[in-house]
């Protein structure tokens, strides 16, 4: 089973450098401050995590791509614990990939 430090590894080594964050209604980069609103960017893919062990590790990693071209990833839990601004945000913007269930891969 994969971990979402893995797949964080990964999306790096494939670009998405930027570390994203939900301020209001804009989309931030942690690094370069750049903002960016719902219709500046898409999901290009997403993957849910599950904590085989603990229901409080449960999160899913978005790998975005911003119109500048810009490629981070912004990670939030699901369930409970889910951020409602994030939720908010996310349900504007477009979704053009691939979904993944790590929780269901098998070691």
């Amino acid at each position: 089973m994969k971990t979402l430090s893995e797949a964080m590894e990964g999306l790096l080594r494939r670009g998405f450098t930027e570390h994203f964050g939900v301020r209001g209604d804009q989309l931030r980069g942690l690094e370069s401050g750049k903002t960016f609103g719902p219709d500046d960017v898409t999901i290009r893919e997403y993957e849910r995590f599950e904590g085989v062990s603990d229901p409080d590790d449960m999160a899913i990693l978005y790998a975005i791509e911003g119109s500048s071209g810009a490629r981070g990833a912004l990670v939030d839990a699901f369930g409970v614990y889910s951020d409602p601004g994030i939720s908010a945000y996310l349900g504007r913007v477009p979704f053009a990939g691939a979904a993944h269930d790590a929780g269901a891969r098998a070691a």
